[in-house]
């Protein structure tokens, strides 16, 4: 991410904490990947400041709400990062980026074992379950892929043929057994280690769908940096039975979209990519 993205990101951080009443004396960022994260010291709380990912909502404030409603209810249900409690955590929009402000929380080195990730991931489905609101459907991913791809045009034409073998099973979605409201974006990378146990972070790309879509993106993650074996473990802990061949269909819909998107980010960096928003998404690469 480029430096002058970062710190006009800690400039609207710092500026929204000013506004909210917030002792503030040194604004670090401490996150740089889809979107800029801002510890907002020595407050116990942070700042995410959309950057890479707002070309992607139509509506930014409606988007953040939603995060932060997700966030609120959770707050107490399951183990979540959840909204600051020390100002209005948001969502607010400054010198044309939006932001939402959450707590802090230590970050420990050691990662989660294999069966507290799965029963983190258990107990978050399980509270997720009683939202009483709305979700997009998991299913818009394509409305995604299609955008991305008519935003990269000939960049892009390699891997159309995926698109459209992918196309039926993300249709299919819409009305699969097993409807329930997910993370979304359920990575290792969203699960954050503190001395509290495991916490789920980045509410942003909530959703309905079957629940192999939150669970294959755990079990990616868990296959490429401890193996099979640790894989299998987080399988058993989260205790639902899930479908072999949904959770290999899901690993090939977060491929492509990855590809698709890191492509899009690197035209965005050398100013050819499209500026207008696209549809909502639902799995971003880490």
């Amino acid at each position: 991410m480029h430096a002058s993205t970062v710190s006009r990101a800690v400039e609207a951080a710092s500026a929204v904490a000013a506004a909210q009443g917030l002792r503030v004396t040194d604004a670090v960022p401490v996150g740089t990947g889809s979107n800029v994260i801002v510890h907002l010291r020595p407050a116990p709380v942070v700042a995410r400041v959309m950057t890479g990912t707002v070309v992607l909502h139509r509506d930014p404030r409606a988007w953040l709400a939603r995060e932060l409603d997700v966030g609120r209810f959770l707050a107490g249900r399951a183990p979540v990062i959840a909204p600051t409690e020390e100002a209005d955590p948001g969502p607010y929009e400054h010198d044309g980026l939006w932001l939402s402000l959450w707590e802090h929380v230590d970050v420990r080195a050691v990662p989660p074992a294999a069966a507290e990730t799965g029963r983190a991931l258990r107990d978050l489905h399980d509270a997720l379950a009683q939202y009483p609101r709305a979700l997009p459907p998991r299913s818009a991913v394509l409305e995604e892929i299609d955008w991305l791809l008519r935003a990269l045009g000939d960049d892009g034409s390699d891997l159309a043929a995926e698109r459209d073998r992918l196309a039926d099973f993300i249709r299919s979605q819409h009305d699969a057994p097993g409807q329930r409201p997910l993370h979304g974006d359920a990575s290792f990378s969203n699960l954050l280690a503190t001395a509290d146990g495991p916490r789920w972070n980045d509410f942003e790309d909530v959703c309905v769908g079957p629940v192999e879509w939150d669970v294959a993106g755990v079990l990616a993650d868990a296959r490429e940096r401890h193996g099979s074996a640790f894989a299998a473990e987080v399988l058993a802990a989260y205790g639902n039975r899930c479908a072999p061949d949904a959770l290999a269909r899901v690993d090939a819909v977060h491929a492509l979209y990855g590809t698709l998107w890191r492509r899009y980010a690197i035209r965005s960096r050398a100013g050819r990519a499209r500026p207008e928003p696209a549809a909502e998404p639902r799995r971003r690469p880490r």
